[in-house]
């Protein structure tokens, strides 16, 4: 909404900036004028920002960090010396950075994020859910996965995945699984033309007599 944008430039001026003495501000709290915007380009490039005026999200950005630099430098030693809440702040800090320490898996939600991502990803269903897991978690499939292999970097956003499942981290997960998977299956063509490479030179290797016309043994 122009009206709150503007009025936030102002407010940030007025509150945390303060790069205008109050009596030079007048222009830039006209909210309503037809020149603001020139008022506001004016201010941008005083505050030395390195953005058009065009480019909205980024200048917020910006003058939000100028005024963070802004608050702390007014107030450095009250907030030099801050800490964490002790023990419970480093506790959620833990589970955050490990979530499957504390993951419920009879919770009626995860079984059904599970099924529905075993219909997204196309993987074989089974009526116990932590089989079906098991099964995608063998230990022949955890070594093959441990196995370092080189190859050229991918661009996903390149790569259309067929579905959305209305949340861009799943999305890209489910992209890197199938293109696994299909990286599986070219390595099991490969080995189905060896085969076939290998019965053609057993059976394809017959006694010619060209007095008969014919091909044969």
């Amino acid at each position: 909404d122009e009206t709150e944008f503007r009025n936030f430039i102002v407010w940030l001026e007025d509150q945390k900036i303060r790069h205008y003495k109050i009596e030079d501000r007048g222009n830039l709290r006209n909210i309503h004028s037809e020149d603001w915007p020139k008022s506001f380009e004016k201010y941008m490039k005083d505050v030395n920002c390195p953005f058009k005026i065009q480019e909205r999200q980024e200048t917020v950005d910006w003058l939000l960090g100028l005024a963070v630099r802004l608050e702390y430098g007014d107030n450095a030693d009250k907030y030099k010396d801050s800490t964490p809440d002790g023990a419970k702040n480093a506790d959620n800090a833990a589970k955050n950075a490990e979530p499957l320490i504390n993951l419920d898996v009879n919770n009626p939600d995860f079984k059904a994020g599970v099924m529905a991502l075993a219909n997204l990803l196309q993987i074989q269903r089974h009526d116990d859910y932590l089989v079906m897991l098991k099964e995608r978690l063998t230990q022949d499939a955890i070594a093959k996965a441990s196995q370092s292999k080189e190859g050229l970097p991918v661009a996903l956003e390149k790569h259309i995945l067929g579905f959305d499942t209305g949340d861009a981290v799943i999305n890209e997960a489910a992209q890197i699984l199938r293109l696994l998977h299909i990286e599986e299956l070219r390595e099991l063509q490969t080995k189905i033309n060896e085969a076939i490479v290998a019965v053609q030179a057993i059976i394809a290797d017959p006694k010619t007599d060209h007095r008969l016309g014919k091909v044969g043994r």
